[in-house]
């Protein structure tokens, strides 16, 4: 039952971008179509799920035993950087067309502060090995919930008739308002 509080508070309860707000340049920057927001939350699930299992390994068989706790944010970021050079790499060779999607969005991910957020409060919380993994994926497809439903609507809103004054920016950050609030409504049921 622990588990699966964890996962349902991720998911919906604290969504990492809808109610922790972290996380949002790449939310509003890829979801202009589902295929691409797809991608990216594919992404961040690889990133975050190989992350938390590093992360928590390096907190508390190197950095806590030598008493080097405070380059925490220093060893995680290089840990992020490192797994998203991977993914790069990856996604050129599988599918260039994605790579081109996500353009500068995929290195963005170093710097992601959901990605970096999420392996702080692994370490927080203090989980075991299992419940930070269950955690991070969580969190991650969250995110990617996030995302695709956000970039569907935009997409719907595309094809219907948005005032001059509303088209683009403006609709896309009320929509992501209400989004948000809807998401928040999840906070009742646990």
């Amino acid at each position: 039952m622990e588990y699966f509080a964890i996962i349902i508070g991720a998911i919906f309860v604290n969504n990492v971008v809808l109610a922790q707000f972290l996380g949002i340049c790449p939310f509003l920057g890829v979801s202009n179509k589902v295929n691409t927001s797809l991608g990216m939350g594919a992404a961040v699930v690889f990133v975050m799920a190989i992350s938390s299992i590093v992360v928590y390994l390096l907190q508390y068989y190197v950095l806590v035993p030598l008493r080097i706790e405070y380059m925490q944010t220093i060893v995680f970021i290089l840990v992020i950087a490192a797994l998203v050079q991977m993914v790069e790499i990856i996604l050129k060779k599988i599918s260039p067309a994605l790579y081109q999607a996500l353009g500068i969005f995929l290195p963005l991910i170093t710097t992601n502060c959901a990605v970096l957020g999420v392996a702080i409060l692994l370490v927080q919380k203090n989980y075991n090995l299992l419940q930070s993994f269950t955690y991070a994926v969580s969190t991650a497809v969250g995110f990617a919930l996030a995302l695709v439903v956000f970039s569907g609507i935009r997409e719907r809103l595309e094809l219907n008739d948005v005032p001059k004054a509303m088209r683009g920016v403006p609709v896309a950050l009320v929509t992501a308002g209400i989004l948000a609030m809807a998401f928040m409504g999840f906070a009742g049921l646990v």
